[in-house]
């Protein structure tokens, strides 16, 4: 029965794709998918790198904090996606639409057609806003926005599955969330030490 539901889902998922790939080339696909390359790999690193630069520089420690845990949440978040994506097969939609192949399973092809699951731009959309969430909680809504945005398109563009963004964003979630318990962890071990040994450790 599990399998049944599973092959339904995935058929859905599949068919979904092809009919969202349809729109590919039109202008606003285009324009909201070339957009979202500012999630890609070296544009997030990026960004959360000057942020974090910018925020100690600046004497702004909100800010610099927010572009850490971006960072960090990043680094993780492609970290994992990219062990999922080495073991883990499955075509990108447009191969299937372009050649009619389609194929998933486990430790076949690592190559990028093949590498649909997870997505890594929804992955690293995620991580970040909501690693800057974490020290700008009034910007909550239009972080999410822009994440689920970014994840989103990417099925239209034909570049990943509607699975393969849902997927994205729970590595997201999870990256940034360990990235969180571990900025705490250090945060109370810094606060716990004797006031005259913080004190020299700062001066220093």
């Amino acid at each position: 029965m599990s399998e049944n539901i599973i092959d339904t889902i995935e058929q859905a998922d599949v068919a979904l794709s092809i009919e969202a790939g349809k729109l590919r080339d039109h202008p606003a696909v285009e324009a909201a998918g070339f957009v979202s390359e500012i999630s890609d790999q070296e544009p997030a690193y990026a960004l959360a790198a000057v942020a974090l630069a910018t925020g100690l520089l600046a004497g702004r420690p909100r800010l610099a904090e927010g572009g850490g845990r971006a960072l960090l949440s990043i680094f993780l978040a492609t970290r994992i996606k990219a062990n999922i994506k080495a073991v883990v097969v499955r075509t990108r939609p447009h191969k299937l639409l372009d050649e009619g192949h389609y194929e998933t399973g486990l430790n076949g092809p690592d190559e990028s057609d093949y590498n649909s699951f997870p997505s890594g731009h929804t992955a690293d959309a995620v991580a970040a806003a909501r690693a800057i969430w974490r020290v700008a909680p009034e910007a909550a809504v239009p972080l999410t926005a822009a994440a689920a945005g970014i994840g989103l398109v990417q099925v239209p563009r034909a570049r990943h599955h509607l699975a393969d963004v849902i997927a994205g964003a729970v590595v997201g979630l999870v990256a940034e969330a360990a990235v969180d318990a571990i900025w705490h962890a250090a945060r109370r071990l810094r606060d716990g030490r004797p006031a005259s040994v913080r004190a020299g450790q700062d001066r220093g």
